[in-house]
């Protein structure tokens, strides 16, 4: 049976890798660049395997770090991930998306706090990274600190209007308050940009079913079972 208000979009990563070496040692970029080739065929392993070599070469090759943390981070080994991206960090103490990375990553592991401050950090470093604001709303939702969480999401939907997923989940922190005119508004906006969004249509049921809205509510739970047949 489904949760009522669940949350079903969680923290989101920076998942694009950097394909461009900062590197002078022509056998570590080689080995980076096969690192790419590998990571862009979902062949994670050799992957690792390939930044592991670059980083042998060139013990200061940020991106590699990078690049291997999200390799990690794919496979759910999140500890090694963090490693991956703390070794970044110390080498750009202003990689933003580092910053968010390994705050997803802290996140998975239910390490809040720890989260709460790097993507606080990588907002710091770039206030315009919608990505983060969204994020950094994702744990205050954990922390069911709903009022927070809202605020972070507005600000992700002010950078990013189309951010399907932010008015998702405002719409969920709303109904959690129970302030269901806001999130019935919320869900119909997630759903004209993605109409295919399965969750939105069942939680705006919920919320349909919770204001004594029955036609409108079986609409949308039907509408939620066609979408996931």
């Amino acid at each position: 049976m489904r949760k009522i208000f669940s949350f079903c979009v969680l923290v989101v990563l920076t998942s694009s890798f950097y394909g461009f070496g900062q590197s002078t040692n022509k056998a570590a970029v080689e080995a980076f660049e096969k690192g790419i080739k590998a990571q862009r065929s979902y062949d994670l392993n050799s992957a690792i395997t390939n930044y592991t070599k670059a980083i042998e070469l060139d013990p200061k090759y940020m991106n590699a770090y990078y690049n291997r943390g999200l390799a990690y981070d794919n496979l759910k080994k999140y500890d090694e991930a963090i490693s991956n991206y703390t070794k970044a960090i110390e080498l750009d103490p202003k990689y933003a998306a580092a910053y968010n990375n390994r705050g997803a990553a802290y996140r998975k592991l239910k390490k809040y706090k720890e989260a709460l401050s790097d993507f606080t950090k990588a907002i710091e470093l770039d206030p315009k990274f919608a990505l983060v604001h969204y994020n950094r709303g994702v744990v205050y939702d954990a922390l069911k600190k709903y009022d927070e969480a809202i605020s972070n999401y507005t600000k992700a939907i002010e950078l990013d209007p189309k951010y399907a997923a932010a008015y998702y989940n405002r719409g969920l922190a709303y109904a959690n308050l129970k302030k269901y005119e806001e999130a019935l508004s919320d869900f119909t906006k997630a759903i004209e940009l993605d109409p295919k969004y399965a969750n939105a249509y069942y939680n705006r049921g919920v919320v349909y079913k919770a204001l004594g809205k029955t036609k409108e509510a079986n609409a949308d739970f039907a509408k939620t079972k066609a979408l996931e047949m």
